[in-house]
Order: C-alpha cells, then sequence, then structure tokens
C-alpha cells in the first residue's frame, strides 16, 4: 500500500472504508507529517486532541456499517474560514486567537460528509495578496523551492496540499487566489462560479467576488470535494445561488471530441515568459490529441481588469473591514485617549501594510466626488469583461491560457512594489471580474524546475465541463503526480 500522503482522495477513501487502515493512523500520519515540515510555515493553528477525535468518530461509523461519503478524510481549512474548534485569524493580527463560535458553511458541509480536519492553514491578510507574504504569522515557503513563495492568498493551502501535509484544503479566490497558488506549487485548483458555494462564514474581503474552492492534487479529487462543499445556502448567504446539487465525478471520463477551446491572443503577448508559454502551448497540443478544437477569440479588454479590480475590491474590502475597530471583537490598542484614539490605534496596529494600503485606496474612491468617477465607471468596464467572455462563448466551449505570467518569485522579490504583484494576477483576473469558473491545473515544468499551471475557464455553472477537460489531460500526462523533493 502506498503511504497516505501519496494516496488520492479515492484511494485513501478506499484504504480507510475497507479497514485497511484506520482513521486515528490516517490522521496521526498527517499531523506527524506537519510537525516534520513546520518550517513550511503552511499552518497557522492546530489542535490534535480535535483531529484524533474527529477521526475516531470516523472509525465508530465505518465500523458501524454507516460510513458517509468522506469519513475519516483529513482536510485543512484556508484561515479564512471561521472554525470553532481552532483559532480564526484570517492571517491578521487584528483576529489573533479569535474564536468563533460557528464553523464556516463550508467547514460544516465537510464535517457533515465526515471529512477530519487537521488545522488551519496560513494566508495572506484578509486574502489580501498574490505572494503569502503579507500574513502576520511569517511567510509560506514554496516545497519545490524554499527561497521562493507559493503564491497566494491561498498559499498556505497549496504549500500543504503540495507537500503531502493534508491531501486537500479549502482556499477561496477573489482575483486568482486559488488559481495562481495552484499554478505555482504544481496542484490543481478550481474557483467555482460566484455563488455555487457559500460565502457564510468567510471572513470578507471582497464581497461580490470572493468564492470558496478545493485545492488537491487532481481534477478527480477537486470533483469529490467540490461535490461536498457546494450547495445553496440561501438562508444565511444572500450571494448563494439555488441551483441542484451536482456530482462532479459523473462527467470526468467523457470525451473531449469536438470540444472547442477559445485561445485568448490577449493571454499570450509579450509579457508572458517563454517557459510558461512553451508548457501552455505543449498542453493545448494534448488537447488536439484528445480530439479538442483550438479557437482564436479576443477577450479586448483584459489589460483594463487591473485597474477595475483594484478599484473594486478595495472599495469593497474598505466596507468589509469597518467592522475591526476594537469594540466588539478582535484586537483593541491598550493604551488611548479617547474613542476615536483608541480606534485609530487599534486599526493602526492590527493591520499590516498591505490591508491598510487597500482601506485607503477603496475609501478614496468611495469618497464623494470620486464615486462616480472611479467606483462607478469601474463596474460599468466589469459589465463590459463579462460581456467579453458571453461573447467568446458564442465560438467556444472553454476558454484556455496561462494562469499567470512567470513562475513563482523568490521570498522578497517584488521588494516594496506592490504593483508588480498586482500586474502578476493579469489572467486569473478577468474572469474572477465576471463571476465565472476558472481552475488551474498542473501543465509541466519551466525556470529551475518550478511549476507551471494551465489555465481553464468555462461558461456559468460549467464546472462539470471545466473538471472533465483537465482530468482528461491529467489522464495524458503526470506533472500532477511530480512531487517536490524531500516531500
Amino acid at each position: 500500500m502506498k503511504p497516505f500522503h501519496e494516496q488520492s482522495l479515492r484511494e485513501l477513501t478506499q484504504t480507510l472504508h475497507t479497514r485497511q487502515a484506520s482513521a486515528v493512523e490516517v490522521a496521526q500520519h498527517f499531523l506527524n507529517r506537519t510537525q516534520a515540515h513546520a518550517d513550511l510555515g503552511a499552518f497557522v493553528a492546530q489542535n490534535p486532541e480535535v483531529t484524533l477525535t474527529q477521526a475516531r468518530a470516523a472509525d465508530a461509523r465505518i465500523a458501524a456499517g454507516t460510513a458517509k461519503a468522506l469519513d475519516g478524510v483529513p482536510i485543512a481549512h484556508k484561515d479564512i474560514f471561521v472554525t470553532k474548534d481552532f483559532p480564526s485569524t484570517a492571517g491578521s493580527k487584528m483576529l489573533e486567537n479569535y474564536r468563533s463560535p460557528f464553523d464556516a458553511t463550508v467547514v460544516a458541509k465537510f464535517a457533515e460528509h465526515g471529512a477530519v480536519s487537521l488545522g488551519k492553514l496560513n494566508c495572506d491578510e484578509f486574502a489580501m495578496g498574490s505572494s503569502n507574504e503579507n500574513s502576520a504569522y511569517g511567510d509560506v515557503k514554496n516545497p519545490w523551492d524554499t527561497t521562493r513563495i507559493p503564491g497566494g492568498s491561498s498559499g498556505g493551502s497549496a504549500a500543504a496540499v503540495a507537500a503531502g501535509l493534508t491531501p486537500a484544503a479549502t482556499g477561496t479566490d477573489t482575483g486568482g487566489s486559488i488559481r495562481q497558488p495552484a499554478s505555482f506549487c504544481g496542484i490543481t485548483g478550481i474557483k467555482p462560479t460566484y455563488g455555487r458555494a457559500s460565502r457564510y462564514g468567510m471572513v470578507a474581503f471582497a464581497s461580490s467576488l470572493d468564492q470558496a474552492g478545493p485545492m488537491a492534487r487532481s481534477a478527480e479529487d477537486c470533483a469529490i470535494l467540490l461535490s461536498a462543499m457546494s450547495g445553496a445556502d440561501l438562508d444565511r448567504d444572500s450571494t448563494s445561488v439555488d441551483v441542484p446539487n451536482e456530482d462532479f465525478s459523473l462527467k470526468l471520463n467523457d470525451s473531449l471530441e469536438g470540444l472547442r477551446i477559445g485561445i485568448p491572443s490577449e493571454f499570450f503577448g509579450d509579457g508572458l515568459a517563454d517557459d510558461v508559454r512553451s508548457a501552455v502551448k505543449a498542453a493545448l497540443r494534448e488537447y488536439e490529441k484528445l480530439g479538442a478544437r483550438l479557437v482564436p477569440i479576443h477577450l479586448p479588454r483584459t489589460e483594463l481588469s487591473i485597474p477595475v479590480y483594484y478599484i473594486i475590491a478595495p472599495a469593497e474590502a474598505s466596507s468589509n473591514l469597518s467592522r475591526f475597530d476594537g469594540v466588539k471583537f478582535g484586537h483593541r490598542a491598550k493604551n488611548y485617549t479617547d474613542l476615536a484614539d483608541m480606534y485609530k490605534k487599534t486599526r493602526a496596529e492590527g493591520f499590516g501594510d498591505e490591508v491598510k494600503r487597500r482601506i485607503m485606496i477603496g475609501t478614496y474612491v468611495l469618497s464623494h466626488g470620486y464615486y462616480d468617477a472611479y467606483y462607478l465607471q469601474a463596474q460599468k468596464i466589469r459589465r463590459m469583461i463579462a460581456d467579453d467572455f458571453q461573447n467568446a462563448f458564442q465560438n467556444c466551449d472553454l476558454i484556455a491560457g496561462p494562469v499567470a505570467p512567470t513562475v513563482a518569485w523568490k521570498i522578497g522579490g517584488h521588494g516594496n512594489d506592490p504593483l508588480a504583484d498586482y500586474l502578476a494576477d493579469i489572467f486569473t483576473l478577468p474572469a474572477s471580474l465576471a463571476g465565472l469558473p476558472g481552475m488551474s491545473v498542473p501543465a509541466g515544468f519551466g525556470e529551475d524546475g518550478m511549476p507551471i499551471g494551465l489555465q481553464l475557464i468555462g461558461n456559468y455553472f460549467q464546472e462539470s465541463r471545466l473538471l472533465n477537460a483537465a482530468h482528461r489531460l491529467q489522464q495524458v500526462t503526470d506533472f500532477h503526480l511530480a512531487r517536490p523533493a524531500g516531500y
């Protein structure tokens, strides 16, 4: 039998449900691995007593013949989801040691399916960042090269899966925060259609963009996870969409014969690194061998996605983060003279530089005299970006291209230049602004052996088609099976 951390979710479920190993053994194996590789900085909170209690309960159900779909399967959650059994910090000093009285819907859904929680994963503060260098709890390192970033904001999730510290993890994607770290760490990750998974219990960054999704080694694993975590949550999340639950595993093996894959010229310009271009084009040639047809398309407002996103997202962040004032919960400054001084000192101490930067930008674009000139115009262009996709989908079934212009850069490589991080999101932002599903699929290796991801984008609620295309590619390539040395 393969080591537990080398088994797919389907294999691990089979191992557990046929009682070749107990859930306690599996959980302890992964707890040991997280401790052995704590230097990656992927985990920010664990509670072995809670984890093993959940594992024992899974073993009891399996022994009684009442096993649930994911009984005993370990999973770890990005620390943007609130949890009652672990601290919920959102990577910020503002929420240091905060304990939620309830679980986020996504966390609760995995528990309902029998999954065992390994703990909470590091992330950029309030999910604001592309490198996981903005966490109050230290940088996360990329297991393929620990001098490099894992991507962000779900960098802890990506690094933990890539290093075999957890078979699967949750992430959130506001402007690419599942897809980009999945690409940089050589794993698979999918951002579903906006509203497919509940946002209840996710610490809000930009409410019209934030979406939860799974991160794992393969498309098949992601299909299993997405089936478990999706579903309407209308009573608690007004942005939840009432669509029927799906088993995303059912169509994984469908033929790709005749599938039209749109190739946007705007994704293959001068800013794309040669190694990324080569890997993506090689993956596209594999699709042609599988019977798909490549169709040239245009997404003419791709470049506008950066200024549009970095007006809308900070505006929403400014509003969402106004609740962190030191009054009801979270950090409060110890020394202050009056209420206004308490507000100022609390927020100055509790927020990191990137969060402060985005709050300032958001407050500015929402202020009197600038709302129409910036925020309102950005929303109009956002609608146009969504229309560009719908025009493209008249001629294709999926859209493919790179996830990021380069492979993962060195920690500190962008120094104090936040614009360099922002520009790296150019290929992931358009789908986020349109609310479309998108995913990253391992497609090869580039500079210094660093992973490269292929981005697939589908039309609304076409996750099954995306996962089918990704799975078929993974049946003829083995990039998703590669593991960083030492893990």
